[in-house]
């Protein structure tokens, strides 16, 4: 996207080119969202052929459009990112004007409840799984309700003792930093990988070298959702939905449960106890 076209804005620019501003954009994000921010907008960039500046509504409308047969979440993910940057360049003079602030994206329908796992299959998961690492690895992602790409960035020096027990410091979105105190059972079955690892090391090492990759913890959570016979494309964040939705159900307090998971309001969180209501209408009918 290397384009430059005369500008107007009441602030002088902090970028001088489409890759510039983008590069500014992208600046300090988490690797993960980076990769997708990219992806998206050389999606755009193909499709237009032309530079920011020069790109009006009915552009970003027909890209919009051009996006119908993906998934509902690929467009929803897409047209953030494509907000994100549009905005971001207005802030910064870039832009005189947000073209698309105005841009709608899709509802998806809401599958939360078939997302959540039960706590028998969770157990199934754990205990089902002979590799030491591997059984956990899929313990702490439920146990601490970490992200996936939380879980891969961890290194010996962020677990500490805490008290009879220890926690574990997740750095999560936006460079968001909380500690989870983990069970005594959890605990004592992750220090156990220790074996001697400098604190610099990965908690959960690669077979060959490094710490592992997201795309291997998929793999390693599917292949135990397999052995324990658990229909559907299980990922590693369906564990994180079930330790919302079983500290729930066990009493936990949403706030406590908001914080562990490092939810950015009670009204996310809150979105685990309407999945699975312990009442409604229709159990007061006479059918």
């Amino acid at each position: 996207m290397d384009y430059q076209i005369e500008r107007v804005s009441a602030m002088p620019s902090q970028a001088d080119s489409d890759p510039m501003l983008i590069a500014k954009w992208l600046h300090g994000k988490p690797k993960s969202t980076a990769k997708e921010y990219k992806e998206a907008i050389v999606r755009l960039d193909e499709f237009l052929r032309k530079p920011l500046q020069a790109t009006t509504l009915d552009d970003l409308q027909r890209f919009v459009d051009d996006l119908d047969g993906l998934s509902v979440n690929t467009q929803k993910r897409i047209i953030a990112s494509v907000k994100s940057l549009f905005s971001f360049a207005m802030k910064i003079g870039y832009l005189r004007f947000n073209v698309a602030a105005v841009l709608r994206t899709p509802k998806s329908r809401n599958d939360l409840a078939q997302r959540i796992l039960s706590e028998s299959d969770v157990m199934k998961m754990i205990y089902q799984t002979e590799n030491k690492r591997d059984q956990v690895l899929i313990r702490l992602l439920y146990a601490s309700g970490a992200r996936i790409s939380e879980v891969c960035g961890l290194t010996w020096d962020s677990i500490t003792t805490n008290k009879d027990t220890g926690q574990v410091t997740l750095f999560g979105k936006g460079g968001k930093t909380r500690n989870v105190k983990l069970s005594m059972a959890t605990w004592q079955a992750l220090i156990e990988l220790r074996v001697g690892s400098d604190n610099s090391e990965p908690v959960f090492k690669s077979r060959k070298c490094g710490g592992l990759k997201e795309v291997q913890v998929h793999r390693i959570v599917k292949a135990a959702a397999t052995r324990a016979g658990i229909q559907g494309n299980v990922s590693a964040h369906w564990l994180r939905h079930s330790h919302a939705s079983h500290a729930l159900d066990r009493g936990a307090n949403i706030a406590l449960v908001r914080d562990t998971l490092g939810h950015s309001s009670l009204s996310v969180t809150s979105r685990y106890v309407h999945a699975k209501p312990d009442d409604s209408s229709a159990m007061h009918l006479g059918v």
